[in-house]
């Protein structure tokens, strides 16, 4: 039995279901992340099981306790939004301490427990702070300190870092996947970034339309996407139709398939590589270049269709437009999906 389970839960606005039939279960101790475009559900199945959101159809079970419909002041569940909602009026450590008072925990109970969800967020020395003197990353730490200091079943974070600068959100990133393992908590992270899916995660739930579309571990929801939506979404996949596939290799794919190739796979020189019986050897013309960080992505053209190639960002080694260029694509790493309509990830 899971920690937490979804059992077919619908959730409708007047003649709009934003989620629909989600069934899933979490394991005690795993963070998982939602992941998936704006409007896709994923924020509302997070409302749901905290109990900001009633269900239209299905249940809910929290640790052995149907909690569909308990209020959620019932439910300990700690919760961290994108908005910091801290008491202005109100210093770091009252602002932490707030809960545990509502819950009329002992004054040296709190001191303790304040004391060290200070630590945990590395706010030491911010105590007597107030908000409109902490940076933004500040305050979201005040917020996750605030969260976990009462010790809840689930933290759910609701896209917590998505207006903080990106140095910073790759360091709070870490540290909230630190946070969440020294503490053994059971966690859900509320995403549309990718990246911060990959990193965050133990299981990556991936929503499209108010469904899941795809779940796994970080590895095989990248690297085994299970249709369009999935390829498109995760890993920038190159989708090429059988017609495509054909132009660019010369190779046949089953009916009924597209196939997908992630662009770090497809090796890319100045000169043809040896044949091989494990690649497709592949003449190109580069069309554009970009820097993405440590990659560059180069958009080249096989005859009428373009692939996109990334490699390391070597500026003594670069591809202008209009120069031939050699590629080498692993048979292995072509990977048939079922066709459908493409939609578009938002």
């Amino acid at each position: 039995m899971a920690y937490i389970e979804f059992h077919n839960v619908v959730k409708r606005f007047g003649d709009n279901t934003v989620l629909d039939h989600i069934d899933f279960g979490i394991q005690k101790g795993d963070l998982v992340t939602l992941l998936g475009p704006s409007g896709c559900g994923k924020s509302t199945l997070l409302r749901c099981l905290s109990g900001l959101e009633t269900v239209t159809e299905g249940s809910i079970i929290l640790d052995g306790v149907d909690v569909t419909d308990m209020p959620a002041s019932k439910r300990n569940i700690g919760m961290v939004f994108q908005q910091y909602s801290l008491f202005p009026n109100m210093n770091v450590e009252q602002n932490i301490a707030f809960g545990l008072k509502m819950q009329k925990v002992p004054a040296d109970q709190i001191a303790e427990k304040v004391a060290h969800a200070i630590e945990l967020v590395e706010l030491k020395g911010k105590e007597r702070t107030y908000p409109a003197s902490l940076s933004g990353g500040q305050q979201q730490r005040v917020a996750l300190a605030r969260s976990i200091v009462t010790e809840p079943k689930v933290l759910l974070l609701d896209e917590p870092l998505s207006a903080i600068d990106a140095k910073l959100r790759k360091a709070l990133q870490s540290r909230i996947r630190e946070i969440h393992q020294e503490l053994g908590l059971t966690s859900i992270f509320v995403t549309h970034d990718q990246d911060e899916a990959m990193v965050m995660s133990d299981v990556i739930q991936l929503f499209h339309a108010g469904r899941i579309e795809q779940s796994g571990s970080p590895v095989e929801v990248y690297t085994q996407p299970v249709s369009e939506f999935a390829a498109s979404f995760i890993g920038s996949y190159n989708q090429l139709s059988r017609d495509e596939f054909h132009t660019v290799t010369g190779s046949q794919v089953a009916a009924g398939h597209v196939v997908a190739i992630r662009p770090e796979t497809i090796g890319i020189s100045g000169a043809p590589a040896a044949p091989s019986d494990d690649a497709y050897q592949v003449k190109a013309m580069v069309v554009d270049s970009v820097p993405r960080g440590n990659v560059l992505r180069y958009t080249v053209r096989v005859g009428a269709v373009k692939l996109f190639v990334d490699t390391l960002f070597r500026s003594f080694q670069m591809f202008d437009p209009g120069a031939d260029v050699y590629l080498s694509i692993p048979k292995h790493d072509c990977l048939a999906i079922p066709e459908g309509a493409l939609r578009e990830a938002a």
